[in-house]
């Protein structure tokens, strides 16, 4: 997990330098069940990716989808970077 949390704050500080912080929580809490769908063209566009993205972030980000819950803690940590 301290890799996964390790990741969460590398995409924490893109995502807030994007302005994307907000969006991207209330993404995860709203789409639910279909965040296994985003899980799966993960693992299917890995291979294009592979040279431009860690393959550690691809795999951590096809998990956090896969896992309901692990979605719902990622929310949770965006929006605690967002207020500290």
């Amino acid at each position: 997990m301290d890799v996964d949390h390790h990741i969460w704050r590398v995409w924490a500080r893109a995502l807030q330098r994007w302005g994307l912080q907000e969006l991207v929580a209330v993404w995860l809490e709203a789409a639910g069940p279909l965040n296994t769908f985003g899980a799966q063209a993960v693992y299917l566009s890995q291979p294009l990716f592979n040279a431009v993205l860690p393959a550690a972030h691809m795999q951590a980000l096809a998990e956090m989808l896969e896992d309901t819950a692990q979605s719902q803690r990622f929310a949770a940590f965006l929006r605690e970077d967002i207020s500290g």
